[in-house]
């Protein structure tokens, strides 16, 4: 038989649609709990955190109102990202997300890679939520004198037992957590446009344009400080990718998924360039600092009672509700890799209340190391653990916009159905925004303090990834030639 002749036999045969998408073995055995209130109530979360509540402080002292705009610019990028993601979800929606589509479209190594870059990300972020965590817990003086990885430690086992008990506390947890910080936002920025349309001083001066020109104009540092600062707006962004996890725990994704990723676009225009661009109008860049909330700068600028505490509570309760998506999405997606052979057998478990416990406990375990972390090295290992967290977010989602494109293909080779929500501009939009993507981190060399060595990690993430994968290919082997034991008999009962 000639080559062309097999070729056509090989694409008859795995002509599909989306109906007849082949299933992920990792999909089976979950409830469908979560309702469309908690979808819509993780993209908010996903897209509201520290990084906005805490982070944007001191970014806005480095690189001034230009601040915005690179809100705005990594916040486009991070929506073409779950736009793709969204797109692939009502293809075929999986529990393993990215994971299982990185291995219809991609093989076994993409799915690999995939996975284990977003637990890089994820395990080491609840190494970072934990000491978070911890520091703000500190803020009040009745927990001062608890040393810092005991409350890490507290944090870790009150937020584990929310996720092993099952995906709907999980949701409800979500659910309030995202309440709290949009009521939160929402107050402020009512606040704010009444300060800046009433002309009420804060801190001594007048809000408004002046702020903004008496003080350095839109780039009172330079380009330079804007460009540094890319790669934590990047990583605030993180978790928004959430949603396509989610949706296989849902019962109509086809109708929440869409409208929870659309949703996004002007989520980030409002909380995150609104806001930004409130606090330049409200005081100069250079009154806010990286020790405190710039929400809180503001407020005890006009003498607002308890406005300390109360941001404190909400800068808190982000750093929980990211310790909560961390373990719920790397559990799914590690159960995922797991029925394929690329992740320890265990993480393929499953409790009786249909959450699959060993991937949320390998989780917890690294998070366990970073309460050692906090013992060692308090001071430092917040900015430790996020250097690493933000090589896995943006490995994560390049891996994402790949896949999109090997979709796209399949889908031009007619071998799927592509579903009506598309990423807009798709053969265009995955190559831009993967060049964003590379392009902050070769930009990360200019920030030598904490960029340059981030980079100098992806020598030794690399050489890790390919040890790794060269002791688990043959059991990955193995498993997709059916030699090991059906999934259902991997799921405890």
């Amino acid at each position: 038989m000639s080559k062309e002749a097999v070729d056509s036999a090989a694409l008859d045969a795995s002509r599909t649609d989306a109906s007849q998408a082949p299933a992920d073995a990792g999909d089976a055995g979950y409830s469908k709990d979560l309702k469309a209130r908690h979808v819509n109530m993780i993209a908010i979360g996903g897209a509201i955190g520290t990084g906005l509540f805490l982070g944007a402080g001191g970014r806005l002292h480095s690189a001034g109102p230009a601040l915005a705009l690179a809100y705005l610019v990594c916040g486009i990028f991070a929506f073409f990202v779950v736009r793709a993601l969204g797109e692939m979800v009502l293809y075929r929606p999986s529990s393993g997300s990215f994971v299982s589509y990185a291995r219809e479209f991609l093989g076994e190594k993409g799915a690999y890679f995939a996975g284990w870059m977003y637990f890089l990300n994820w395990s080491t972020t609840c190494i970072a939520d934990i000491t978070a965590i911890a520091l703000y817990t500190h803020y009040w003086s009745f927990f001062t004198d608890i040393p810092q990885w005991v409350l890490a430690l507290i944090a870790l086992a009150v937020v584990l037992s929310v996720n092993l008990i099952s995906v709907k506390y999980f949701g409800e947890m979500e659910f309030w957590f995202a309440i709290i910080k949009v009521a939160a936002l929402t107050a402020f920025m009512i606040i704010g446009v009444f300060l800046l349309a009433s002309q009420h001083e804060v801190g001594g001066g007048k809000p408004g344009l002046s702020m903004i020109t008496d003080h350095g104009g839109f780039l009172p540092n330079g380009m330079m400080p804007v460009v540094i600062v890319m790669q934590g707006v990047v990583f605030a962004y993180a978790s928004l990718e959430l949603v396509g996890v989610a949706a296989g725990e849902t019962k109509d994704p086809q109708k929440i998924v869409p409208r929870a990723v659309n949703s996004i676009m002007w989520r980030v225009g409002l909380f995150y360039v609104g806001s930004v661009v409130l606090l330049a109008l409200l005081l100069p860049g250079s009154v806010y600092s990286a020790d405190q909330s710039p929400f809180v700068t503001v407020l005890s600028k006009i003498g607002v009672p308890a406005a300390g505490d109360v941001m404190n509570f909400v800068v808190l309760t982000a750093a929980m509700s990211s310790l909560n998506s961390g373990l719920y999405s790397t559990g799914r997606i590690l159960r995922s890799m797991a029925m394929a052979g690329s992740a320890p057998k265990f993480t393929a478990r499953m409790n009786r209340n249909q959450v699959p416990y060993g991937g949320i406990l390998l989780t917890a375990s690294i998070g366990v190391l970073g309460v050692g972390l906090n013992r060692i090295v308090p001071d430092q290992a917040f900015e430790i653990v996020l250097n690493v967290a933000s090589l896995g977010i943006i490995g994560t989602w390049v891996m994402i916009m790949v896949c999109h494109l090997a979709f796209v293909r399949r889908a031009k080779e007619g071998l799927i159905t592509r579903p009506k929500f598309r990423l807009p501009g798709s053969g265009i939009t995955e190559y831009v925004t993967i060049a964003f993507l590379l392009a902050v981190l070769c930009l990360m060399w200019q920030d030598a303090e904490v960029g340059r060595k981030t980079l100098f990690l992806i020598p030794i993430v690399g050489v890790a990834l390919v040890i790794g994968w060269l002791g688990v290919r043959k059991r990955v082997d193995r498993e997709a030639q059916g030699l090991t034991e059906p999934p259902q008999e991997k799921q405890d009962r």
